[in-house]
């Protein structure tokens, strides 16, 4: 296949904000994949196989190769091409990496360069995310659209599912199993407007929990093998050996346990957000910076346990067992606070309980609910006092007066829930340290696509937690809707932009 197919299908999805055209453009062309179709799924979602290849905005938009004339790269040839960048290293590896680029440019024609620099500083336009593939999937294998993302869930891997779909059909994605050892996708709660509301939705078979201001974890127990993972599916074992210990110690063989964790005070109250995520960054294993902030597991649902399968469980039995595996003194603080069948004053008890605490609100879960990994359902509703939304950094601007010099106000952008690129929803400048504003400063350059003159474009790769006052109808921004006395509260590195708040979450705040 030629690489010049996947550019054109790339460009037909970007030309149209229909789901369903952009679905149909990329279904057409994975049926005509065949043996490449994992890169070809993979370049579709925006991210290369190989990960991060090394190549960055600035390097890119300094590069002034003239393209082909007409177009003869293959897919295999860019393959072959993203998995030698991707693996130099060294010394000579700039000099080498710049050469090989430049070949590629060279063979590439405008419209592949293009298509290129897009993939490599992650800004493709047509907004293709996972989900959006994954529908595209389902039409060209013609296979149930429920049957892909159980096999996405519990694999893990867009391509790999493509294939599965493309080769196998139905039968080979349904025999995709949960593996111990093999991180699945989370499921995520939906914001839930009140507490009221989410009880009035769900009914009484429901248990309310505390929401903590941590970071969410999946851990995996094969024998005396333990390894964890962030919502991302990032591994950060080596990272949280004190989580590490205490999985270890549980009375069981194996076992998959979702929850969060967070950096707690001598009073058992919550550290800030920040401290807590210190011990994520890909260098704080065994730092010294970090080996003060000890990490405190909360553990609020159970995947497997010795051999036995719970996804398809419902929530009650998976909490029973959960409960049964966390008995006793020595495990009992690894269990997220709760209670179940609540009445209405008993679940606006816990509600204070946890912001007495110091952590964010409650979640309110339906107790005959499966797990649904990787979607947002109705099943699983948060509920916070103050009005927040997880958004996406589109630019930021040069600050004056005694900002001048720092990158400060920020755009923000909300997930297109039909698949295309961020919508704009406003600006702030509100809320930032100096600390803070020092690191956007430092940091939003390297996730650069533009550098004009009042400031930066960024490729949609960073989250920040934003607290509003509501949101009004405006003309000014594409989705007719302006975010109200917002103000940042912090950066979310736990999360991708995949994960962030739809503009109908702030809709729904009109």
């Amino acid at each position: 296949m030629l690489f010049a197919d996947v550019v054109t299908a790339s460009a037909a999805a970007t030309a149209t904000r229909s789901r369903t055209a952009k679905t149909a453009a990329f279904a057409d062309l994975l049926a005509r994949s065949g043996d490449v179709i994992e890169p070809v799924t993979a370049w579709l979602s925006g991210e290369p196989q190989q990960g991060r290849i090394g190549i960055g905005w600035r390097r890119l938009s300094d590069r002034s190769t003239p393209p082909a004339a007409e177009a003869t790269l293959t897919v295999d040839d860019v393959e072959g091409a993203l998995t030698q960048l991707a693996g130099l290293a060294g010394a000579g590896s700039t000099g080498r990496r710049a050469d090989r680029l430049e070949e590629l440019f060279a063979a590439a024609t405008a419209a592949e360069q293009q298509f290129l620099v897009r993939l490599f500083t992650g800004e493709m336009r047509q907004g293709a995310l996972e989900a959006l593939v994954l529908d595209a999937v389902a039409v060209a294998a013609g296979v149930p659209p429920a049957s892909a993302r159980r096999a996405f869930m519990l694999s893990g891997s867009l391509p790999a599912t493509a294939a599965l779909a493309l080769n196998g059909g139905d039968e080979a994605l349904t025999a995709v199993r949960l593996e111990v050892l093999r991180p699945v996708r989370p499921m995520l709660a939906s914001p839930g407007s009140s507490l009221g509301d989410a009880l009035a939705d769900l009914g009484d078979d429901v248990t309310v929990e505390h929401k903590l201001d941590g970071a969410r974890i999946q851990v995996h127990r094969d024998g005396e093998t333990v390894r964890v993972w962030t919502r991302s599916l990032r591994e950060i074992t080596d990272g949280v050996p004190e989580i590490v210990r205490r999985v270890r110690a549980l009375p069981c063989r194996t076992a998959v346990l979702d929850g969060e964790t967070l950096a707690l005070d001598d009073d058992g109250r919550p550290r800030s957000f920040q401290d807590s995520m210190s011990r994520f960054g890909s260098d704080s294993a065994g730092s010294d910076a970090t080996a003060a902030v000890l990490l405190s597991p909360f553990f609020f649902d159970l995947l497997h346990l010795d051999g036995r399968d719970l996804l398809d469980e419902p929530l009650e039995l998976r909490l029973d067992l959960l409960a049964e595996l966390l008995a006793g003194e020595q495990h009992a603080a690894l269990r997220m606070p709760g209670r179940r069948r609540p009445s209405p004053a008993e679940a606006a008890g816990v509600l204070d309980e946890a912001l007495a605490a110091g952590h964010e609100g409650v979640v309110v879960k339906a107790l005959d609910a499966r797990y649904a990994a990787g979607r947002r359902g109705k099943a699983w509703q948060k509920v916070k006092p103050v009005h927040t939304l997880d958004l996406v950094v589109l630019a930021a601007e040069w600050g004056h007066g005694r900002r001048t010099g720092f990158l400060s106000n920020i755009h923000l952008g909300a997930r297109d829930p039909d698949g295309g690129e961020p919508v704009m929803v406003g600006k702030t400048f509100k809320g930032m340290t100096d600390e803070l504003l020092a690191w956007q400063t430092s940091t939003f350059p390297e996730y650069a696509v533009d550098g004009p003159s009042w400031g930066v474009r960024l490729r949609p790769a960073l989250v920040v937690e934003i607290a509003v006052d509501g949101a009004q109808r405006s003309t000014r921004y594409p989705g007719g809707v302006a975010l109200r006395f917002a103000r940042v509260l912090r950066y979310r590195p736990d999360k991708t932009p995949a994960e962030a708040d739809s503009l109908d979450a702030v809709r729904a705040l009109l």
